[in-house]
Formats: C-alpha cells, sequence, structure tokens
C-alpha cells in the first residue's frame, strides 16, 4: 500500500505523540488526574498527547474538522473531512502503570471512515488501514482469524462501567458466551481490543456504551482486514450507538446472536 498524504500526517502524528505518551508513563505515579465521570479518568499525559496530535493535524489540514475526547468532543460541522481523535485509549491502564494503552486516529469524510491509525507507543506496533486498501501492521498485511467455531473462538469484551443500568443485559450475554467459547479477554483500551480482532489475535470483539472515538480507527482496521462491523442488530450504526460486535465473518454473525438481546437497553 502506498500510504495517502493523510494517512502519513497521521502516523506521524501518532508516532510524535507517542513519545510523549512514553515520556508521561514513565512517571504516572507523579501524574495529575481528574475524574470526568464514573471510572472515566483524564490525566495531565491525555492533555498533553492530544496537543501534540492537534499541532500536527491542524498544520497538515488548517480548515479541516476534529472531534477528540478531551478538548474537542463535539464536531463544527465546517468541512466534510473530521479527524476523530482518542489521544490515550486506555487512560486507566495508562495511570495505573499498565503498559496497554494506544493512540487512535481516524479521518471521516462525509459518514466514511477513510483512514485508521492505531499506535501501541510501548511495543512500538502500528495499525493502519485506508478504506479499499487494506490494513496493515507495519509492512505486513493484516487478516481476520480463520476460526469458524465459537467453542475454539478468542473473544474480547469491556464492560460498560460507565452504563451501570447495561450491566444486566450485558452480563447474561457475557455469562451465556463464556462456557461456549474458549476463553474471553478483557484489556481496558477498546482501540487495541479491534486492532488486535484484525489482526487475528482475537476472534471477535463486543462492547457497548464507547464513542466515536474510542472505535472509528480500530472499526476500519477490522473491515480491511476481511472482518465484520456492526452494531448489535447488525446495522451499521456503532458510531452513533455505541454498541459495536467485530470480527471475522463466522465468529461474528455467531457473537451477535448472543449479544443483539442487549440492544434493547441501548
Amino acid at each position: 500500500m502506498t500510504p495517502s498524504p493523510q494517512l502519513n500526517l497521521a502516523i506521524r502524528a501518532a508516532r510524535e505523540a507517542g513519545t510523549i505518551a512514553l515520556q508521561q508513563f514513565d512517571r504516572h505515579d507523579r501524574l495529575t488526574i481528574e475524574e470526568k465521570g464514573r471510572s472515566d479518568l483524564v490525566s495531565e499525559a491525555d492533555r498533553l498527547v492530544e496537543k501534540e496530535i492537534l499541532f500536527h493535524l491542524r498544520k497538515g489540514y488548517p480548515q479541516w474538522d476534529i472531534v477528540s475526547e478531551e478538548s474537542r468532543p463535539k464536531r463544527q460541522q465546517r468541512s466534510e473531512w473530521c479527524w476523530i481523535i482518542d489521544p490515550i485509549d486506555g487512560t486507566t491502564n495508562f495511570v495505573r502503570g499498565v503498559p496497554h494503552f494506544a493512540i487512535s486516529i481516524a479521518l471521516m469524510y462525509g459518514q466514511e471512515v477513510v483512514t485508521g491509525v492505531v499506535y501501541h507507543p510501548v511495543s512500538g506496533e502500528l495499525f493502519v488501514a485506508e478504506r479499499g486498501c487494506g490494513a496493515f501492521l507495519g509492512n505486513h498485511r493484516m487478516r481476520v482469524s480463520k476460526t469458524e467455531r465459537l467453542q475454539q473462538a478468542l473473544l474480547c469484551t469491556g464492560f460498560p462501567v460507565r452504563q451501570p443500568q447495561q450491566l444486566p443485559s450485558y452480563l447474561a450475554a457475557f455469562n451465556a458466551l463464556l462456557p461456549l467459547c474458549h476463553d474471553i479477554r478483557r484489556t481496558g483500551s477498546a482501540a487495541l481490543d479491534l486492532a488486535y480482532t484484525a489482526a487475528g489475535r482475537f476472534d471477535a470483539f463486543w462492547e457497548m456504551g464507547l464513542a466515536s472515538w474510542d472505535i472509528a480507527a480500530g472499526a476500519l482496521l477490522v473491515r480491511e482486514a476481511g472482518g465484520i462491523v456492526s452494531d448489535f442488530e447488525g446495522k451499521n450504526d456503532f458510531m452513533r450507538s455505541g454498541a459495536i460486535v467485530a470480527g471475522n465473518p463466522v465468529i461474528q454473525g455467531q457473537l451477535r446472536g448472543y449479544v443483539a438481546p442487549a440492544s434493547v437497553q441501548i
């Protein structure tokens, strides 16, 4: 794949911001931390990383809209192009010293995500995709897994800790799935969960209560790696609803059958 100028810019922004993230991670126990809501943290590191990303994106395309978790959660509607940024996806991991967090940068044109970058600064793994051009980890093309039986599937999920009213329906699906699959992981970073699903490390992922910046880049990665991404009802409304099911074409469909009843609670 020959990267577009937009993808090259997003990669540069992610790498430069990743350097700052690692510097802050080395002093995670001394960070100033605020609580935005229930189980929703923001640290000074989030804001420093976001500032670096915004500097690069604004310098490259000053006329384009930006949606970013910490400073610009709403779109300005000035342009058909819009960057969607999560400076540190996995802030709770970050501030606790757990080395599992990511920088997520996506670009939308109209209603479609056309560019996605998920960068794991600790490992240096860079997951990228452009619409119609495939998904790549470094120089290697990614493909979703070939697992076809739920009994062999390694699933990944996230708990709806910020929406406790959704826990009963979520736990019903979790309890039904756990005895039927190989195992279930909960890592604390939806962006990396989706990137790992695109790379075939997980067979499928589901979660509810997410924001667009959590999933925009990762969803494109999965689709460009040959996977299926939908909301719990099989529709393309996950960016609005925050409820997402992603995986290889076989396991995604099987998984959705178990989580679909939870959609009535969303």
